[in-house]
C-alpha cells in the first residue's frame, strides 16, 4: 500500500476533502491525525474514517493559532511516533465584493488561510526532519489564478495566492531536508464548505449552473481533489516539488 505506516495530518480534515483524503490515506495503510475548530465534528468523522480508532486520532483547535499549528505537529508524534506527511488542507471560503469586505473579514481571510498554513508548514517540516523528509501537500485555488465574477471573492484569493507563492519558496528551502512541497489548485467542488453562506435551495440552483464553467461540464467532487492530493504525497510524486496543479475540469485551459 502506498502509505503503509506513513503518519500523515489532515487540516481541515472533518469534512469535504480533508475527510475524504483521511479515508483513503487509512485505507491505504497510514497513521492520521485530522484537524479542525470542532471537536464534536471530528469525532464524528474519526468514526468514519476508522471505527477502531487504531489509525486515527483527532486534534482540535483553529490552525490560525501557530500554539495549535505546533501541538497538532507534537500530537501526531507522540501518538504515531513521528510525522511523514502533511495534507495542509484547512480553508474557509465566503464570496464578498472587495468595497464591503472589513478589516476582520480580511484578517480571517490571511490568519486561517495564509498564515494557520505557512506555520503548519514550518512546525511539520522540523518534524520531517527529524525523518529524514517527507511531504507537504496544500489545498490552493483557482481563484488564485482567476477571478470569477459570479463569486467576488479578493481577500480569499489574495491568501490562496500567497500559499501559491509559498509553495515555490519552500521548494527551494526544504529540498535539502528531502522535503517535497506541492499544491492542489482546484475550481468548484461540492463540498460543505458552500453550507456556510448559502442555503440548501440556493445550493441547488446555484452549483448546477456552475457545471457549465468547467470544459468537462461538471463540477468537482471530493473524490477528484482527493487523487491528485494523494498523487503528490505519496513516493511515485518523488521527483515533483515547487508545483500548482489545477484540478479544476479544465478552467485554466480556457473557455468555450
Amino acid at each position: 500500500m502506498r502509505f503503509e505506516n506513513k503518519v500523515t495530518i489532515v487540516t481541515g480534515g472533518g469534512s469535504g476533502i480533508g475527510k475524504a483524503a483521511a479515508i483513503q490515506l487509512v485505507a491505504e495503510g497510514a497513521k492520521v491525525v485530522i484537524n479542525g475548530r470542532d471537536a464534536g465534528k471530528l469525532a464524528r468523522a474519526a468514526q468514519e474514517i476508522d471505527a477502531t480508532g487504531k489509525s486515527v486520532s483527532i486534534y482540535a483547535g483553529d490552525i490560525s493559532d501557530t500554539g495549535v499549528a505546533n501541538g497538532l505537529v507534537a500530537h501526531a508524534e507522540e501518538t504515531f511516533g513521528g510525522l511523514d506527511i502533511l495534507l495542509n488542507n484547512a480553508g474557509i471560503f465566503t464570496p464578498k465584493p472587495f468595497l464591503d469586505v472589513t478589516e476582520a473579514e480580511y484578517d480571517q481571510f490571511q490568519d486561517t488561510i495564509l498564515k494557520g498554513k505557512f506555520f503548519a508548514n514550518q512546525a511539520a517540516a522540523k518534524a520531517m526532519i527529524k525523518r529524514g523528509g517527507g511531504a507537504i501537500v496544500q489545498t490552493g485555488s483557482m481563484w488564485a489564478m482567476q477571478a470569477i465574477g459570479a463569486t467576488p471573492s479578493s481577500a480569499y484569493s489574495a491568501a490562496k495566492a500567497g500559499v501559491h507563492q509559498m509553495t515555490k519558496n519552500l521548494a527551494l528551502e526544504l529540498a535539502e531536508h528531502n522535503i517535497r512541497i506541492n499544491t492542489i489548485a482546484p475550481a468548484i467542488v461540492e463540498t460543505p464548505v458552500y453550507q456556510t453562506f448559502l442555503t440548501d435551495e440556493e445550493i441547488n440552483v446555484a452549483l448546477p449552473q456552475f457545471a457549465s464553467m468547467h470544459p468537462l461540464a461538471r463540477n468537482g467532487l471530493p473524490g477528484d481533489v482527493v487523487s491528485a492530493l494523494l498523487f503528490m504525497a505519496s513516493d511515485e510524486a518523488a521527483w515533483i516539488t515547487g508545483t500548482i496543479l489545477p484540478v479544476d475540469g479544465g478552467v485554466m485551459a480556457g473557455r468555450n
